[in-house]
């Protein structure tokens, strides 16, 4: 092909170019224009005059030639004076443009239009280090443009297959995969799967997959999945068909219930009894195994002779009774009934009259009555029965003197001390315990489900009162350490466990010292944090202080001239979510509304949660409530969806949704190796006896909302943060936790015996987040004169995790350090609109969706800017949007509103080849007046 030195000129002057509007120009201008002072505010777009540059209307498409048949190439612009092709950096001949001319009513700007043919001959004879190009140049009064460059390409197909599929036999519910690997040619061939000669469409059949890497896939085999299988493979020269692969899909057959045992087949004697089964459960298909074994199985038995039962003798007759008769008996012994033999027949006893008919008073003989016998036995009675009064009263009086005499020795040592003291777990322990009680009640360490117990508290419990014994009874053994167990006994008419009316972190009573146990169910709660904010076109992000819930509004999202009060709240009372079976609720339950808003743009949403994502041992899903209240399942966070899109970090997950409402995260442990996130934390106070210091120990889920709500509730009890809070890495595996004192100073505090570890079951803290678990310990101190405080607090899971939490704190108020309870970098600023709530500037953002929002041979450049980006997954959500770049723009802006790394940004658009210039060094201002100098040098 012949080639000009300089197409359509006598200048031969280099033609004038345009530099790219990138970020990298952008970044240089800025560098340049670094010391100017220009005042002057640009657009956001460079205003163009009417025929300023050429715009191209159609710019040349990548083409493959066929055979022999050429290509043609053509492109169009306005305003052209001037269009002409450059290939492989050679300008084509005047000559072979083919052109044309028109006027656009529109405009009034004149439009050109140019072919180019590209034959074979031409690619071949092209020897280079890429494929062959082609290029538009247009020029207008004020400069040239250039289109993009498409490459042609020879097209072919080679006949024979890289891999052909192989038959196959396999179980059913077994897994085939058929490999194919298709011949080499350009364009690559395109690869469909035949079954039995019909299109096989794994859309329609979730159980097949045809898209890994042009294999065929079936999860599990079915019996009509047997057959011939073969892959064509096509692109636009020609159509292949590899070799056919038969697949059998067999069915081994399986044993069916035994049969019960028959009868033995004789009544009486030595016999046989059997049972039988079948193979047919399932029945061996497509040359499946028989089953192996035997069919039928048979047992000797022995049936027993029935022995009819016979009467032993009569008995001698008794002797006469007061009424007068006697009686014998006889038992069916001679022999007993046996194996089924009949019982005897007839009467087993016989009674008759013993006196032939005599007996006429009181049932006595006549011969027997004398009057005088009489007399005689009722003045026996009566002396006997005084007699036995007398000594009756005797012993009662001598019984009362002796137990008011013990009585009043046993009251002086316990009773009366327990009033005076209170001290009523401090007896002696050689004391024998008073064993005249009316109940005896016993309870776990810690209580925290308010359905099992009553609330336990000290002031109800150990009343003073001058009725009530105590009994202490031996220490029972745990894990790591010893907890006591009471029992107290005492007049209840109620019958109930008593309880106080103190529902608060209300300070112990002065003179016990028993541990105190709270459950937090008890304290007064909010039941919604609430945050508003007013957003309009230009969008912004709405925060909820210290909760690491957020909202992200894109720009433009909220049409112009419309506004918005868009709300956002946290769900602080009872969760309306109801887990079902091994369900864990992992996240706090958002509201974000109005619910009947509609964005033009996803906006995106972050929760935090609890689950440790680091191992694949959750499967968490993304629920909504329905107006009618039920939670139904938006997406699995591993799935593939174009409704949403869910990010899933280390301690938040970040939704791009379309629709607002009430949103939460919950998981399903696959193993016993999942683990939840708690967070551990010890809190301290006086109590009203100032020789007593309360701590109370708190695991709540590793969310911040979760911890703020413990916070505000000790912040109003008077409470103090005694220790920076702590991770405890809590697994699924069953195991109970232990929280236990450890290392307090032994001659200035003291806690009470068998009381320094508790035990807390597994299934209150992995379901911990209906409400904060927390367990408490009582500490006295010797003297007043202690005023510092040393130990530690040991939170472990059995065969887990364990935390050590360091007290070192002075119990005076005016001598104690303040730990802070949450960072104050979210909690300024609510709501922010428009650009100050943006990390990336507005101006940047433009010109990186309008680079990579366009297609490139290469492939999408947009897929290349989320795999940067760490979004390797569900792709094909970003591919449904208007401007994919903007919404994983938006997505990170969401990662990252607390660092606004932009570093990373420039770091990922670097490794792509768009950008050398870290964006953190250029500032918004700097980026228009970088704007504003490269007009100025432009002429625009």
């Amino acid at each position: 092909m012949g080639r000009a030195a300089a197409p359509g000129g006598s200048g031969g002057g280099a033609p004038r170019w345009l530099p790219w509007l990138g970020l990298c120009f952008w970044a240089a201008g800025a560098a340049a224009g670094r010391g100017t002072d220009n005042s002057e505010v640009l657009p956001e777009s460079i205003p163009s005059a009417p025929g300023t540059l050429p715009h191209f209307i159609e710019e040349p498409d990548d083409a493959y030639i066929i055979k022999s048949n050429p290509i043609a190439l053509r492109c169009k612009a306005r305003p052209a004076m001037q269009i002409f092709f450059k290939c492989n950096g050679e300008w084509v001949h005047q000559n072979e443009h083919v052109s044309e001319e028109s006027l656009d009513e529109s405009s009034g700007l004149k439009v050109r239009e140019v072919f180019i043919n590209v034959t074979r001959q031409q690619v071949e004879d092209f020897h280079g280090p890429e494929d062959y190009w082609c290029q538009c140049v247009a020029w207008s009064h004020l400069g040239t443009s250039k289109s993009r460059k498409a490459s042609v390409r020879i097209a072919y197909l080679r006949k024979n297959f890289e891999q052909d599929p192989q038959g196959r036999e396999v179980p059913i519910e077994g897994m085939i995969v058929l490999h194919c690997r298709p011949p080499e040619g350009v364009p690559a061939a395109e690869v469909e799967w035949l079954k039995n000669e019909e299109p096989i469409d794994s859309e329609q059949d979730e159980n097949i997959d045809t898209r890994a890497d042009h294999n065929l896939i079936i999860r599990q085999a079915r019996l009509s999945d047997s057959g011939n299988y073969t892959c064509m493979a096509a692109n636009i020269v020609a159509k292949r068909r590899s070799l056919s692969a038969t697949v059998v899909v067999y069915v081994n057959g399986g044993w069916s219930s035994w049969t019960e045992w028959s009868a033995c087949n004789v009544r009486c004697g030595r016999g046989w009894q059997k049972r039988s089964r079948t193979c047919t459960n399932p029945a061996p298909l497509n040359g499946g195994a028989f089953c192996e074994g035997m069919s039928v199985q048979k047992i000797t038995c022995t049936s027993l002779c029935p022995v009819d039962g016979s009467w032993e003798v009569w008995s001698e007759w008794s002797v006469c009774s007061p009424e007068c008769e006697h009686l014998r008996i006889r038992e069916c012994t001679a022999p007993a009934p046996r194996n089924g033999g009949k019982f005897c027949e007839g009467l087993s006893q016989e009674s008759e009259n013993c006196t032939d008919g005599l007996c006429i008073l009181d049932k006595k003989p006549l011969h027997e009555i004398k009057p005088q016998s009489i007399e005689s036995a009722s003045d026996i009675a009566l002396y006997s029965g005084l007699g036995a009064a007398v000594v009756a009263v005797a012993v009662l009086v001598i019984g009362v003197t002796l137990y008011r005499r013990s009585q009043s020795d046993y009251g002086v040592d316990v009773i009366d001390s327990s009033a005076l003291t209170g001290n009523s777990l401090l007896l002696n322990s050689a004391m024998q315990p008073d064993l005249t009680v009316s109940r005896t009640y016993s309870g776990p360490i810690c209580l925290q489900d308010p359905l099992d117990k009553e609330l336990m508290t000290e002031s109800s419990l150990f009343n003073p009162l001058s009725d009530i014994k105590v009994k202490v009874q031996s220490s029972f053994m745990v894990s790591l350490g010893v907890s006591e167990r009471a029992e107290y006994h005492g007049k209840n008419h109620s019958r109930t466990f008593p309880h106080g009316n103190n529902h608060s972190f209300s300070t112990m009573h002065p003179r016990n010292k028993t541990p105190y146990i709270q459950n937090l169910s008890s304290l007064p709660t909010r039941t919604e944090l609430r945050t508003t904010g007013v957003f309009g076109h230009l969008g912004g992000r709405l925060v909820m202080p210290n909760t690491g819930v957020s909202l992200l509004i894109p720009h433009g999202a909220i049409p112009e001239e419309n506004s918005w009060e868009i709300y956002m709240s946290i769900n602080q009372g009872e969760p309306s979510l109801q887990s079902d079976g091994s369900e864990v609720l992992l996240s706090p339950e958002v509201t974000c509304g109005p619910p009947d808003m509609i964005v033009t743009t996803p906006f995106a949403l972050t929760i935090p949660h609890c689950a440790d994502v680091s191992s694949e041992h959750w499967n968490i899903h993304l629920k909504k409530r329905t107006q009618q209240g039920k939670w139904e399942e938006v997406m699995s966070v591993e799935d593939e969806s174009t409704s949403c899109y869910c990010l899933l970090d280390p301690f938040a997950c970040h939704v791009l949704l379309d629709s607002f409402g009430t949103y939460a995260l919950t998981g399903e442990p696959i193993t016993d190796c999942a683990v939840k996130q708690l967070k551990v934390a010890v809190f301290g106070c006086m109590s009203c006896n100032s020789l007593d210091y309360n701590l109370r120990v708190y695991c709540v889920d590793n969310t911040p909302c979760a911890f703020q709500e413990v916070v505000s509730d000790e912040r109003h009890q008077g409470g103090q943060l005694l220790e920076e809070p702590k991770l405890l890495h809590f697994q699924g595996n069953t195991f109970s936790l232990q929280i236990s004192v450890l290392d307090i100073p032994p001659f200035l505090w003291r806690i009470k015996p068998f009381t320094a570890c508790q035990e807390v079951p597994f299934s209150r803290v992995w379901c911990s987040n209906r409400q904060p678990l927390h367990c408490a310990f009582s500490l006295e101190r010797y003297t007043p004169t202690t005023t510092q405080l040393s130990c530690k607090i040991c939170i472990r899971q059995l065969k887990g995790h364990e935390q050590i939490l360091q007290v070192q704190t002075s119990i005076l108020e005016s001598e104690r350090e303040a730990i802070t309870f949450f960072a104050q970098e979210d909690s300024t600023f609510p709501a922010q609109t428009g650009p100050k709530a943006f990390k990336i500037p507005y101006s940047i953002r433009q010109r990186i969706c309008a680079t990579f929002d366009t297609p490139n041979a290469k492939g999408k450049d947009w897929q290349m800017l989320a795999q940067k980006n760490s979004i390797n997954r569900n792709l094909s959500y970003f591919a449904t949007q208007s401007s994919p770049s903007a919404v994983i723009l938006n997505l990170w802006e969401a990662r990252h509103q607390h660092d606004g790394d932009l570093d990373s940004l420039a770091c990922a658009l670097e490794e792509i080849g768009r950008t050398h210039t870290k964006l953190s060094n250029i500032s918004e201002s700097q980026l228009d007046e970088a704007d504003f100098n490269y007009s100025r040098q432009n002429g625009l």
